[in-house]
């Protein structure tokens, strides 16, 4: 029997190469919450992931997709299941959040798509709701596009959201939360390009002190440095325990590790 409140880690891709190769899935993430399900970020392979994954998860149970932006590989398979939520289209329900620049002619949601979901609101700071479960976007990150983080509940615990961004202070005080989940492309810091390395995950997490830092949205470098020796030099070095995610990933509202499925890479 699946725990009520968890997160799935259907991918953990960051950075066009590790998407294109897939060496890891960029499949986004299944939050479950008091029975309402949550399916943040559907990049390529989203559909497969989730009909694959050990347990089972059912698309046509999905309450809501939320895109935190509308690059690829957060957004490539957001009609698909759309499609899938709403039962090939047959089944006027869900609701869709997004940034507004998701729509549109430069948009990645399919005007079709959209009338499929009865519920659309553009994702931007402020606190949303969906069937009794709760989130808030704190603020607007920094990167080429329309891009937000996100806070809500799991169980009696907080988690915070760090999606793709450009490191900046406030990011120190405005994901104050239990769980810390942060997508850390680089292993270095790499100038001119929107994203966070390890050195600038390590100053959130030792700012925030959750009582765990999920790393995840791994580019090659990250990759190359060996996540799982990362997890254990930056638990030692933060006093925090931290935990590099891998494909298939379960982490329970009690936040113990409760399932990886089978011939996922970690």
């Amino acid at each position: 029997m699946v725990e009520q409140d968890y997160i799935k880690f259907l991918g953990t891709a960051g950075a066009r190469f590790v998407m294109i190769k897939q060496l890891r899935s960029s499949a986004g993430i299944w939050l479950s919450s008091k029975g309402v399900n949550v399916l943040i970020d559907p990049g390529p392979g989203s559909l497969i992931r989730a009909l694959n994954s050990r347990p089972k998860l059912n698309p046509e149970e999905l309450d809501a997709v939320i895109l935190t932006h509308k690059h690829l590989d957060h957004s490539n398979d957001v009609n698909l299941m759309i499609e899938a939520m709403t039962g090939g289209g047959f089944k006027h329900r869900g609701s869709l959040f997004a940034p507004k620049d998701c729509f549109g002619n430069k948009g990645v949601v399919f005007d079709y798509a959209a009338k499929l979901v009865p519920r659309i609101e553009y994702l931007d700071k402020g606190n949303f709701e969906i069937k009794g479960f709760r989130f808030e976007v704190p603020e607007k990150m920094i990167h080429p596009v329309l891009t937000f983080g996100l806070k809500f509940s799991l169980g009696n615990k907080t988690v915070s959201l760090i999606s793709d961004t450009a490191f900046f202070e406030e990011l120190k005080t405005l994901y104050r939360a239990d769980v810390l989940i942060i997508n850390v492309v680089f292993y270095e810091k790499r100038e001119g390009i929107a994203h966070l390395c390890l050195g600038e995950a390590k100053k959130i997490i030792s700012a925030v002190k959750p009582e765990l830092a999920v790393l995840t949205h791994f580019g090659m470098t990250m990759l190359r440095a060996k996540p799982h020796k990362i997890e254990k030099e930056l638990t030692a070095e933060l006093g925090v325990e931290v935990k590099c995610a891998y494909d298939g990933m379960r982490l329970g509202a009690n936040l113990d590790i409760i399932h990886k499925d089978r011939g996922q890479k970690s």
